[in-house]
């Protein structure tokens, strides 16, 4: 096992990659490599395995994908059926993927079929009759269309698995395991993970022969980050979330809660004084899991108030502030919650708000971090919330919400009478995963 040591930038040109791919990196906007890339290109362009030790972020899918195009651009015509599979935890992280290896590989024609569950296969089914060279799948579905005879795995040269410790924390890894046995043992093996618990060192062990491994100080808290932690009653943590949303270089947020109904509840408490929040939790429907990240990505909505296995894949740039609403349950928690901001060199603050019953929890994660989170107080005076002014031109949220359903979801909820009613947004309901 080798350890990648931090060289001097040689930049994107110095890699082995060909025109098409260079001109697709120029056209993705991407000026110099990130250190993950640097570290990580190069030997898995070689073909070397490797182990891959970053927090989302930090521009790991341009670290596997790169390679994976270069591999397939030189083994063109030599093999049918999908020559490289990247495994993903939730669906939103599959289509981001997804859509980064496009852009990639927009001047190749390359085909990238994307699979996963909550939908119709009707559509990923057509895409793999275009005889994708590359797919990116969640467990389930891929597993599911595997046994339907749908997909075919026996000519698999690369298998990359993201945020591996992701998939053991939502119980995938029976499933990776059956996966793994349905490729051939000639391969490489590509694995990131932003923490490494016992049962993914276990499964890196078993699969990663000789791997290259690239650290990224991962238990370290990133640079581009202020933390802070505000000891509050737990009665006041509301009062305290107004007053961080109010700061200056505020611009959007994500809040972290510990339980779904507590995520549904403060959405719209948000939306009820004002604010653009929505939420993102379990019990929502594919498509309603969409719209509300579709609204986040557009700033349609600039707070997302999320948990955290519904949180997991998330990738929006230019996030302000992230709030643990909530305290996380372990330190790799807070690792995957504040790595939501602070990305591509941007300063982010992340918050976290503490009652006297946090404080073990607290010790476990200053302790991963090696330091102690400064404490900020909060003794604004107690008073009743208000409601923020909305712009003349702006419908209330709960209005732009409605408005982006499909026109029949908005016809039934009118004949049902289950339309928004008072209390911003408390009639709505999101119809069950």
């Amino acid at each position: 096992m080798s350890e990648s040591q931090q060289e001097p930038s040689i930049g994107f040109a110095g890699f082995k990659l060909g025109t098409a791919l260079r001109r697709g990196i120029d056209a993705a906007g991407f000026q110099e490599p990130r250190p993950i890339q640097e570290r990580t290109i190069p030997a898995a362009i070689d073909g070397r395995d490797i182990l891959g030790l970053a927090q989302t972020g930090t521009g790991k899918t341009a670290a596997f994908a790169l390679p994976v195009l270069e591999q397939i651009l030189d083994s063109r015509g030599k093999y049918k059926g999908p020559r490289a599979l990247v495994v993903a935890p939730t669906r939103e992280l599959a289509n981001q993927i997804s859509e980064e290896i496009r852009l990639l590989a927009r001047y190749t024609d390359i085909n990238v079929a994307t699979l996963f569950g909550g939908v119709s296969a009707a559509k990923q089914l057509a895409s793999l009759r275009q005889r994708p060279e590359i797919i990116v799948a969640c467990p389930g579905r891929l597993l599911d269309l595997w046994r339907q005879g749908k997909v075919h795995l026996d000519q698999v040269a690369t298998l990359v698995l993201d945020e591996a410790d992701h998939m053991f924390d939502m119980g995938f890894l029976p499933d990776i395991r059956r996966i793994i046995g349905a490729l051939p043992d000639r391969r490489q093996n590509l694995l990131f993970s932003a923490t490494m618990p016992k049962e993914i060192r276990r499964l890196a062990d078993r699969i990663l022969r000789d791997p290259h491994v690239v650290e990224l100080n991962h238990t370290q808290p990133i640079e581009t980050i202020e933390h802070a932690l505000f000891p509050i009653d737990g009665t006041r943590k509301f009062e305290l979330l107004e007053f961080v949303l109010e700061e200056k270089g505020f611009t959007s947020a994500i809040v972290f809660t510990r339980t779904k109904h507590r995520a549904k509840k403060l959405a719209r408490q948000l939306e009820g004084l004002g604010h653009n929040a929505v939420a993102l939790q379990g019990n929502m429907s594919q498509n309603a899991r969409e719209r509300a990240m579709d609204g986040f990505r557009k700033r349609t909505f600039n707070i997302l108030v999320a948990t955290d296995i519904a949180a997991r894949g998330i990738d929006v740039e230019a996030v302000s502030h992230v709030v643990n609403f909530d305290m996380p349950t372990t330190p790799e928690a807070y690792t995957h919650r504040i790595g939501r901001t602070g990305r591509s060199e941007r300063q982010g603050r992340a918050y976290t708000f503490v009652t006297p019953e946090d404080r073990d929890l607290v010790r476990a994660v200053e302790r991963r971090l090696g330091g102690t989170i400064p404490r900020k107080g909060f003794d604004g005076p107690i008073r009743p919330a208000q409601r923020r002014e909305t712009r003349p031109q702006q419908r209330p949220t709960s209005q732009r919400q409605a408005a982006a359903r499909p026109p029949q979801q908005r016809r039934r909820r009118r004949r049902s009478g289950g339309g928004d009613g008072g209390g911003g947004g408390g009639g709505r309901r999101k119809p069950a995963a």
